[in-house]
């Protein structure tokens, strides 16, 4: 069979192959010589995903309020806007507080004054908020 012909075409013509380039150039100008990196475009990060520059700051505060989220939501004080009917979940609940409480245990010593502080306020008031939501479902 030849290469570069096609006798599929209609009426049953042949039809000769045809060949892409890329011409496109990255903009650090690497891939102009026509090699391999000229010929794919380069993978863009931004291109997949949420703007890294509109999220926050991942540090271990930002880590402790994500946490501390969950359990709202688990104990139904924070809803979701697509579960407006979602019931409370106690042991998942439980489970994520009892998570913020080894990290208090693990990281004793080792947190920064704040970090401190806002761990235990966080670990005291969501075991309240835990009890009164255990007093509320049967």
């Amino acid at each position: 069979m030849p290469d570069q012909h096609d006798s599929d075409g209609p009426m049953g013509s042949t039809t000769k192959g045809f060949t892409v380039t890329d011409r496109r150039r990255r903009e650090d100008g690497a891939g102009d010589d026509g090699g391999p990196a000229a010929q794919a475009p380069a993978a863009r990060p931004d291109s997949v995903g949420p703007d890294p520059k509109a999220l926050p700051q991942l540090d271990f505060t930002t880590f402790l309020m994500s946490l501390a989220s969950s359990v709202l939501m688990h104990l139904g004080e924070l809803v979701a806007p697509d579960e407006p009917g979602a019931r409370p979940n106690l042991p998942l609940a439980k489970q994520t507080i009892d998570l913020l409480g080894l990290l208090e245990d693990k990281t004793r010593g080792n947190l920064t004054d704040e970090e401190a502080r806002l761990l235990q306020h966080l670990l005291y008031d969501l075991r309240l908020k835990f009890v009164d939501a255990r007093k509320r479902v049967p």
